[in-house]
């Protein structure tokens, strides 16, 4: 694919999207096949899901359900929170990001940096402090309602609206087909909101039925791939022990199980060998591709996303231990 050169941009929105799909030569060096990163981090809020803060807004704009001026509310573990932040930033809407104070102090500071209002949730009594847990979300989602009911806001959804799985359908997912020129042979994929992995499987599959393709989960909730929650994790973003409206389970070829300390060493290997300063799930994702060439896709070209910056992670047990 070659190189998208834009000209002078209206503002930050713009500079979404395109970003570089690197060959991870140096880590997969003794394997058969290899694995392709698509660098979302690049982004300007540092991760893949300013993609959807975008479309969701721009369908809330297109559809009339958002007005000019008014406050748009998303509950995120902040990355969405940052995306929605530049994009609302940019357009003029006061944005209200509801986070569990679970979530690290970077990505809460970053929203604020940005504008964003954010309101902070206490975490469950019985919750790990820095470790976002399923009851964690339920009372997330508690305050998100109760501030769109009591003020004059549009919540905006990731885990339902169907911006989310487009943006990954018209954008990465076609992105990486063309960087590759089609030659991809499996897409591996940490499954938050499960929005990446529809949008771009679809994009895929549409393009060649034959590309596999697997969701990652942690090792303690892989809920989809053994139907268990075992406690809380550390990969941030996902493995919320939760059904996905999103994904439609019969595109799926399997489900890839990560623990916590593989997904950590990873993420610390790609900086260390590969030049790329990501996160935890970005970890879990090659993790788990270079598991499956080593098995079932020894000498296939694996797609994975590299979900956000490692920025967003100095306080936490990532890059602090």
């Amino acid at each position: 694919m070659e190189t998208v050169v834009q000209g002078v941009l209206s503002g930050a929105d713009e500079a979404i999207g395109h970003t570089p799909l690197i060959d991870l030569q140096r880590l997969c060096a003794d394997l058969e096949g290899s694995v392709l990163a698509k660098c979302e981090f690049l982004n300007p809020g540092g991760s893949k899901k300013d993609r959807i803060a975008k479309q969701m807004i721009d369908d809330a704009e297109s559809q009339g359900i958002l007005k000019p001026g008014q406050a748009v509310v998303e509950v995120t573990s902040g990355n969405t929170g940052c995306g929605l932040a530049i994009v609302c930033a940019v357009r003029g809407y006061p944005f209200i990001a509801v986070i569990s104070r679970g979530m690290s102090a970077e990505r809460i500071r970053m929203m604020e940096v940005l504008g964003a209002e954010v309101l902070l949730v206490d975490q469950a009594p019985d919750s790990p402090a820095g470790q976002v847990s399923p009851q964690d979300l339920v009372e997330v989602e508690k305050a998100a309602e109760t501030y769109v009911a009591t003020h004059d806001a549009v919540r905006v959804d990731q885990f339902h609206w169907e911006s989310n799985k487009r943006a990954h359908y018209e954008g990465t997912g076609r992105e990486i087909l063309e960087q590759t020129d089609g030659e991809v042979d499996a897409f591996v994929e940490f499954v938050g909101t499960g929005g990446t992995f529809a949008g771009v499987c679809e994009a895929l599959k549409e393009a060649n039925p034959k590309i596999r393709c697997y969701i990652v989960e942690p090792a303690s909730a892989s809920f989809f791939g053994c139907r268990e929650y075992l406690g809380p994790h550390r990969i941030a973003g996902g493995g919320y022990a939760r059904d996905l409206d999103l994904i439609n389970h019969d595109l799926v070829e399997d489900y890839v199980s990560i623990d916590d300390k593989t997904a950590m060493s990873m993420a610390r290997r790609l900086a260390a060998r590969e030049g790329l300063f990501v996160g935890t799930s970005s970890g879990a994702n090659v993790a788990a591709a270079i598991q499956l060439l080593e098995g079932r896709e020894r000498g296939s070209r694996i797609a994975v996303v590299l979900t956000d910056t490692g920025l967003k992670y100095l306080s936490t047990p990532l890059f602090s231990e």
